[in-house]
């Protein structure tokens, strides 16, 4: 796997390696909890261009490390350019047409978990933490999750992790039919590379033609609910009670 820098420069916050068919993409700022900027973000959309496009890539590995996958959004850089950036990187996640897999431990936050539901397969660290801190922070639902999660857990199960927002383990996150398999955090990475190396060998027409036809009914609402999605946080972004919160990250 890509080796992860102590100090990672704004050129290497997003790292990747090529093997076997797959792209493993890795999130790269453990200084910060890889929380997700601007950079990082647009670095992202760069990679999955890349993936989407590169007849010999077959799978998507997005990974951070064993102790962290991702604190969410980073408020205290956000602004216009990073909200750009992030809905770029939503809508191209959402219409990626090869299989995602995704390794994930430690906090697990925002967009960290609602990325995964349009991920094909997740491997979850024990000691991961999830939570969708959206209602508390005066925004709402996004990367499709207000469609993908309902549909995942039921819609009551949805509206008490979306709006009471309380913390659940990878125990938890397995029950309610989002993450694929637990293991030990020292088992993450190889766990979920060893997934994407095995999907990425077999026929990849077959595959993604399969992948293609399970998400088709999900697919033509997709961008329209990401859309929708996407007016209301810029609405929400701009009242006061969720400015009043954001500058606490500032």
């Amino acid at each position: 796997m890509s080796l992860l820098l102590s100090e990672p420069t704004m050129n290497n916050l997003v790292l990747t390696e090529e093997h076997q068919g797959v792209l493993t993409i890795t999130l790269n700022r453990s200084m910060k909890k890889n929380a997700i900027n601007a950079a990082m973000y647009k670095s992202l959309c760069e990679h999955l261009t890349y993936a989407n496009e590169s007849a010999h890539i077959h799978c998507l590995l997005i990974q951070g490390d064993e102790n962290c996958f991702t604190a969410g959004n980073d408020f205290a850089e956000s602004g216009n350019e990073e909200e750009l950036s992030a809905f770029v990187f939503i809508e191209q996640l959402a219409t990626f047409s090869k299989p995602i897999v995704a390794a994930v431990a430690g906090p697990v936050v925002g967009i960290g978990t609602t990325l995964l539901l349009q991920c094909d397969m997740i491997i979850a660290a024990n000691n991961s933490k999830f939570i969708l801190p959206f209602a508390h922070l005066g925004i709402c639902l996004e990367a499709g999750a207000s469609l993908l999660l309902p549909l995942k857990v039921g819609l009551n199960r949805a509206f008490e992790l979306a709006v009471l927002g309380a913390p659940f383990t990878a125990e938890q996150a397995y029950q309610y039919g989002i993450v694929n398999q637990v293991c030990q955090p020292n088992e993450v990475i190889a766990k979920a590379l060893n997934v994407a190396q095995t999907i990425a060998k077999l026929p990849a027409d077959s595959v993604q033609t399969s992948r293609r036809l399970m998400r088709q009914s999900t697919d033509k609402l997709m961008l329209d609910v990401i859309n929708s999605e996407k007016s209301e946080v810029t609405r929400l972004l701009k009242t006061e009670y969720c400015q009043s919160m954001l500058t606490k990250f500032s």
